[in-house]
């Protein structure tokens, strides 16, 4: 699609396994899978643009970053935004991904994503496109009896339904909130599924520190709260 541009060398290779992590509760897509790819070494090979993302340029010690970026190693590829996804055109942003993608011999895509509850467990959610696909997930998560999903990842899990092409969805349990323990909880099931071996200890000790400051900030709000505010006096000249 002439609206949203994939500027990429092709995939190396055949039977690839895409991951896709987009912003969204928790960022947990985003987390889990910007962790992978520097842990693991993966190599950048391209990036997304598009005339439907915001106009943000993110950086790093200066020096500036696609905000959606393609990167492999050996099996894998990854597909990472940093820009959150409009309902309006989750559509179109997910055909042109697919379309892209189709160029290849994908074996499966999977999408990383939160799934906000009322519960701390961090759990993870799974689904699929397929009975035959959910099986391979049904011991690592916990399977959806029915309701529904929102977002780009699911606009991406549709048209791996109707493409034909085997796809999962890993739905991280959070709160609105930046969460790592959540995307660590999801990089577990990757590691068991597609056996990774990935240390999770260094984002369990983000989770601690981002935990410490919400914790701080909450405290803050609390006391500027509770402070006793002047009474606003009438002036008279």
């Amino acid at each position: 699609m002439d609206d949203i541009k994939v500027i990429s060398r092709a995939l190396a290779g055949a039977e690839k396994t895409v991951l896709i992590g987009f912003p969204g509760s928790g960022l947990v897509g985003s987390i889990a899978l910007q962790y992978l790819v520097d842990q693991m070494d993966f190599d950048q090979i391209g990036a997304i643009t598009s005339k439907y993302f915001p106009p943000v340029a993110l950086m790093t010690r200066g020096v500036i970053n696609a905000p959606v970026r393609l990167y492999e190693k050996d099996h894998l590829a990854a597909i990472i935004s940093d820009v959150p996804i409009h309902p309006m055109i989750c559509y179109e942003v997910a055909n042109g991904i697919m379309d892209w993608l189709t160029q290849f011999n994908i074996k499966e895509i999977v999408t990383i994503a939160g799934i906000i509850t009322n519960e701390p467990e961090k759990r993870v959610f799974g689904v699929a496109t397929s009975s035959g696909t959910l099986h391979r997930i049904e011991e690592e998560t916990i399977i959806l009896p029915m309701g529904s999903i929102s977002g780009i990842a699911a606009s991406i899990l549709t048209e791996c339904k109707t493409r034909g092409i085997p796809g999962l969805g890993l739905l991280g349990e959070t709160v609105n909130t930046p969460d790592p323990r959540s995307s660590a909880a999801t990089i577990e099931v990757l590691n068991k599924i597609y056996n990774l071996e990935l240390d999770i200890k260094p984002l369990l000790e983000q989770a601690v520190e981002i935990e410490a400051a919400m914790s701080q900030i909450a405290e803050q709000v609390q006391k500027t709260e509770a402070a006793p505010r002047r009474e606003q006096l009438p002036m008279y000249g």
